[in-house]
């Protein structure tokens, strides 16, 4: 099984919204022939973009590798949400690892939506980004604990930007019966996350960091000077980072324990009405909801409804994607019944067994950032920047999130999946009831 090919088709972006309203960057060359730098990256998405970013600004020499198109992977395919906070909430977070922890994981992830914000502005990335997510939750007897997060952050964060709503509140927010209360968080946001890629790669570009397509590695070495192999190049370098998350395809053994590719699903729909968009959100927060398989959702500029749900068992995509999402589509919005979808798509993330990301040293100049479980957006943008500053003599806090409990998933690579399979089945069951 070949995560990289077995639904995508190498050296083009797979077919998506975000792929028909984006233009990418001329084409960057095949890496070729005995190459060297300082730091060589493999992966093209947010984390290697912005490692590249970050190291070439400090004037590395940066040899960036992707296997397909730059944003070919989950950075440019996803839902487009960026949220505070990490995959797991605070009082979670406390329990798990303390207190002292916890807030230090808060702070770095509203520094890393912080740090999207800023690239954004400061290279005039035309993303589209907007303010506002929503967490909706199907069952009122999510009210109790709603509240009580809301009034913790506010209480033991400082953070204001999150309110409590009522059912009447989010029924006005979200016009669909399906949720009862929740939260409405004015400092996570929404954007293009194509254009975003896009905008990263110029950056980095820029920067002086050389960015390499159709350029997947097929072997690495992790010594003491790195190497990395194509099937047209070698390049040797003093430092290397894998930036691969889902598509890591088990190049190292060590990551594929850790790191477990599942796909998502996403559908687009011809664009609405301005009346007809204004009854499903009209303040255009994004949507994420408490089901354990999540629905997310938004509208696009243009009025699209860009919906996101759905679960597959096993690598390859449903053959129809359109009918993958519609159902739960339908369940929070019947009255998009007879919409056309314009669009459909699958895609590959990487979680983790304790939805906290995965930092790792492999050798003595190798490491890996990855995992982000759905929250890849503002982290895996962060977690290149911490790749940076460590391979800048600054690994303090790589090394604090490398010590986090990130255990192997039970059964290896051969019966992960079906073990996911069974705990898949059983919380989906447990969203119906």
């Amino acid at each position: 099984m070949d995560i990289l090919t077995i639904n995508d088709r190498p050296g083009v972006h797979p077919g998506s919204w975000y792929a028909a309203t984006a233009t990418p960057p001329a084409a960057f060359a095949r890496a070729h022939g005995a190459m060297s730098a300082d730091v060589c990256i493999v992966g093209g998405g947010y984390a290697g973009l912005s490692a590249a970013l970050h190291l070439a600004r400090q004037g590395f020499s940066v040899v960036l590798l992707e296997a397909s198109r730059l944003g070919s992977g989950a950075s440019g395919r996803n839902g487009g949400q960026v949220g505070m906070g990490q995959r797991l909430d605070q009082e979670t977070l406390e329990q798990m690892l303390g207190v002292p922890r916890a807030q230090l994981l808060w702070n770095w992830a509203a520094e890393a939506v912080a740090l999207v914000r800023a690239l954004i502005a400061a290279g005039d990335i035309d993303c589209g980004w907007t303010d506002g997510v929503i967490h909706a939750m199907h069952r009122a007897r999510f009210e109790a604990e709603t509240r009580q997060h809301v009034e913790h952050m506010h209480r033991h964060y400082g953070y204001e930007q999150i309110r409590f709503l009522d059912r009447d509140e989010i029924r006005a927010e979200i016009g669909s019966r399906d949720y009862h209360c929740g939260s409405l968080d004015m400092g996570s946001g929404h954007l293009h996350p194509l254009r975003y890629v896009f905008g990263l790669a110029r950056l980095a570009q820029e920067a002086g960091a050389q960015l390499h397509e159709c350029s997947r590695a097929i072997r690495i070495e992790t010594g003491a000077r790195p190497r990395v192999h194509t099937d047209h190049a070698t390049i040797e370098a003093d430092h290397l980072i894998l930036a691969l998350n889902g598509y890591h395809n088990n190049i190292l053994p060590g990551l594929g324990a850790h790191v477990m590719p599942i796909n998502n699903f996403i559908a687009v729909t011809e664009p609405l009405s301005p009346e007809r968009a204004n009854q499903l959100i009209p303040n255009r927060y994004a949507v994420a909801d408490s089901r354990f398989v999540i629905n997310y959702f938004r509208l696009s500029q243009d009025n699209r409804m860009i919906f996101g749900g759905g679960e597959s068992y096993g690598y390859r995509f449903p053959a129809d994607l359109r009918a993958k999402v519609l159902r739960p589509m339908l369940q929070v919005f019947p009255q998009l019944r007879g919409t056309r979808i314009d669009h459909a798509w699958g895609g590959t993330l990487g979680i983790t067994m304790s939805r906290l990301p995965f930092f790792e040293r492999f050798g003595p100049a190798t490491l890996s950032v990855g995992g982000f479980s759905g929250q890849g957006v503002a982290l895996a943008t962060l977690a290149g920047k911490m790749a940076a500053e460590a391979v800048a003599g600054q690994a303090g806090r790589f090394d604090v999130l490398s010590a986090l409990p990130t255990p192997a998933f039970p059964g290896g690579p051969r019966l992960r999946t079906p073990l996911l399979v069974a705990a898949m089945t059983w919380y989906s069951l447990r969203d119906k009831l």
